[in-house]
């Protein structure tokens, strides 16, 4: 590689990971803080918390890449522009196509990392977090006994505790059943522990009282039993109808692409579903070239001005936009009718068409400016008012 190109190419390199440091650390935190709130409140350590939010890293990391590809490059070039190096560069005979070659790589190594992480690393980051989502959602403790407000863990049921003691105990405990339409069930009681058996968990509720009200021929009847100690059955507060589908999202792209009738029906996705699941994640490395490209050929449109390049930036960040609106609509029109799946290429090939049209226009010849000041006329008259030799003394 010649060394303008390594020069050009660790310019960008550098400044990438600052920014990709930035965003990422931005987009974690953001999503850190709502896992904490949401893991805390179910009762979970914070280490639960710090692995959660440990395996949304890769996809936030692939998410905010391209983004962080095209700073990099619209803040290099806009720095070489500003210190008159890009000048120098074009003065020594080196076109725009030319001078778009390292930035070329800068985004296509940018794309390999970003085809690593969808490939790779998401997936099974994702694989691992619906697992541990699995184990935590049979922890009926940390689902459901929550202080302080009232639970619905499955249609009909009703769970309230006012307050859990240090020592696990749950104290002034209610929870009534009224699945059955023809009994009503009713269950308070001073204190409750829950105690893990081979069986599922149980409640053991003490110094309380069952209230059983029936309905039958129009009739009410309402029995009340008090108890020291009763033991309820806490696996009949999980919905027993509810099957857990596996994240389709969690799959090798090979997988996807291969869609066969085991896969379908463990995620209970279609296959054209699939399909459009793998060639998402095919086309979207090539978002982070098209995003370094943006931010490299939309600067050069104009040339040399010492009013700075804020209006090819304001530009570039329009066609970016523009691109990632796209984006979103394929994808949006692929989420309805997953046979669309080609319209996810869409955006990419747009992009590149506006990289090479604001390339072409960066490299056509530009028309001299007329004079503004002396100089002859067309005939060879002189211009009296610029030379200052006319009119009276």
């Amino acid at each position: 590689m010649p060394q303008i190109d390594r020069y050009i190419l660790s310019q960008f390199l550098t400044l990438f990971g600052f920014f990709a440091l930035v965003l990422v650390s931005v987009y974690w935190i953001n999503r850190a803080v709502s896992l904490f709130e949401q893991l805390i409140s179910d009762g979970q350590t914070a280490l639960v918390v710090l692995e959660f939010t440990a395996l949304t890293l890769p996809l936030v990391i692939s998410i905010v890449l391209p983004i962080a590809a095209f700073t990099a490059s619209a803040y290099g070039t806009n720095r070489l522009s500003s210190e008159s190096e890009l000048v120098a560069m074009q003065a020594a005979g080196l076109s725009p196509w030319r001078l778009a070659r390292p930035v070329l790589v800068f985004g296509v190594l940018v794309g390999v990392m970003v085809a690593l992480l969808v490939h790779s690393f998401v997936p099974m980051a994702r694989a691992r977090l619906a697992d541990r989502q699995a184990e935590i959602a049979q922890n009926v403790t940390a689902q459901f006994l929550r202080a302080g407000s009232f639970q619905y863990p499955v249609p009909g049921v009703t769970l309230y505790i006012s307050e859990i003691a240090p020592d696990g105990r749950l104290l002034y405990f209610f929870l009534e059943d009224a699945r059955d339409p023809a009994e009503q069930v009713t269950y308070t009681a001073n204190e409750a522990l829950v105690i893990r058996t081979e069986a599922g968990p149980r409640l053991v509720m003490m110094q309380g009282m069952v209230q059983n009200l029936r309905l039958s021929g129009g009739r009410q009847s309402l029995s009340v039993t008090r108890f020291s100690e009763l033991a309820y059955d806490m696996v009949t507060l999980v919905d027993s109808n509810r099957e857990r589908k596996r994240d389709l999202r969690a799959y090798s792209t090979p997988e996807l692409l291969r869609a066969d009738p085991e896969m379908l029906a463990a995620t209970g996705a279609t296959a054209d579903k699939a399909r459009a699941e793998a060639h998402e994640r095919l086309a979207k490395p090539f978002q982070s070239p098209v995003a370094a490209m943006l931010g490299f050929a939309m600067l050069l449109i104009g040339g040399f001005s010492r009013f700075g390049v804020w209006r090819q930036v304001i530009w570039a960040v329009v066609a970016l936009i523009v691109v990632q609106f796209l984006g979103t609509a394929a994808e949006a029109q692929v989420a309805q009718d997953a046979s669309r799946w080609p319209l996810i290429y869409l955006p990419p090939l747009v992009g590149a068409a506006i990289c090479a049209a604001a390339l072409w226009l960066a490299a056509k010849p530009r028309r001299p400016c007329p004079p503004q000041w002396g100089g002859q006329k067309p005939g060879g008259s002189t211009d009296a008012s610029a030379t200052g030799t006319g009119g009276a003394a």
